[in-house]
């Protein structure tokens, strides 16, 4: 039995600078309650503003990653300015993991459904071990998910996403890596590893070009092509000018380490 006391949402950080956000309500798999979802703006919102931070893993507790919404707490209260409210505050929580300057993995232990699924399609880079599923099944319960499909189908092929949208079915671990919701699969045994090795990979890079990076990735994603290589040249141009850009060309010229 889970502790009513447990904070719903916890936090570590190391010296590297890694947060690790932990869903912890293992009871209800992790549902996105409103209380779930103000817990993670909160945090994200403070992350945004903390330039210690150089990588989030946003993990979870129990055998399920994350469940989607709370539906008991749904059907509680059946009006459309509710809906409205929960679904466009769940979609804050989903930009604003867009929006961080820093990179956010998904440690996918476990099932992820609906706005679960949402969730790992959203963050920046996921690991899953190889018993982890994936699917948008609101359409099971009459329920198409509509927020969902919007960092679904920026994930996957369109007829892929459309297909899990329609058919409510599940992926396996293997066919989201194939298809593109998840970066790397592994037994359950290494997944921690696997996620470490991605984290020592992003530290070890200058903070500024991958929060320049980063905004500039999901921008141009948005544009037409002419649009996009227009922003593409100036972030770069701005990232060149950078400290850590000339240090690292100049120790590339030198033959030795950038000291960064």
């Amino acid at each position: 039995m889970q502790n009513p006391d447990a904070p719903l949402l916890l936090r570590t950080q190391d010296a590297r600078g890694v947060v690790t956000l932990t869903l912890n309500r293992p009871s209800a798999f992790n549902a996105l309650s409103e209380s779930m979802l103000a817990a993670l703006q909160t945090e994200l919102d403070a992350l945004a503003d903390d330039a210690s931070v150089c990588c989030v893993v946003l993990a979870a507790a129990g055998r399920a990653y994350c469940a989607g919404h709370d539906l008991k707490e749904m059907r509680a209260e059946p009006s459309l300015a509710y809906y409205r409210d929960l679904f466009t505050r769940c979609g804050k929580v989903m930009l604003a993991i867009q929006r961080l300057p820093v990179p956010v993995i998904a440690r996918v232990h476990g099932v992820a459904t609906a706005a679960g699924c949402q969730l790992v399609a959203t963050c920046d880079l996921a690991v899953a071990v190889e018993t982890a599923r994936f699917a948008v099944s609101g359409v099971n319960l009459g329920l198409f998910c509509a927020t969902p499909s919007v960092a679904l189908s920026r994930n996957v092929g369109r007829k892929t996403a459309f297909e899990m949208l329609v058919t409510g079915e599940f992926l396996s671990a293997n066919d989201a890596l194939a298809k593109g919701l998840v970066n790397r699969v592994v037994p359950a045994e290494a997944l921690d590893a696997e996620v470490e090795r991605l984290v020592a990979s992003i530290v070890a890079k200058p903070r500024a070009a991958v929060a320049m990076g980063k905004a500039l990735f999901y921008r141009q994603l948005e544009m037409g092509v002419e649009a996009a290589y227009q922003t593409a040249v100036q972030t770069m141009a701005c990232n060149m000018m950078d400290d850590s850009a000339l240090e690292g060309v100049q120790a590339f010229i030198d033959k030795r380490p950038p000291n960064w």
